[in-house]
C-alpha cells in the first residue's frame, strides 16, 4: 500500500495540508500543467467546487475525472 504524501497549500489565506497517494499527486500535477496553472491554483479551484466533500476526496475525484478524460 503506497504511503500518503502531504503537501501544503494556502486556501483563503490559511495553510492547509492535503495527504494523497503519490499517484494522485502525479495526476494533479499533470492537470495543473495541462491547464497552465500552478498546483496550488488547481487545488484552490477544486476547493471552490467541492460542495462539502472533504478536500482530499475532492482532489481524488478531480484526478480520476481528469484521468478518465473528463
Amino acid at each position: 500500500m503506497p504511503q500518503l504524501k502531504k503537501r501544503s497549500v494556502l486556501l483563503s489565506g490559511h495553510a492547509t495540508s492535503i495527504a494523497l497517494e503519490p499517484e494522485f499527486w502525479a495526476v494533479l500535477d499533470e492537470m495543473a500543467q495541462a491547464r497552465g496553472v500552478s498546483l496550488a491554483a488547481l487545488i484552490v479551484g477544486v476547493d471552490r467546487a467541492r460542495a462539502g466533500r472533504p478536500l482530499a476526496s475532492a482532489c481524488r475525484v478531480a484526478a480520476l475525472t481528469y484521468a478518465r478524460g473528463g
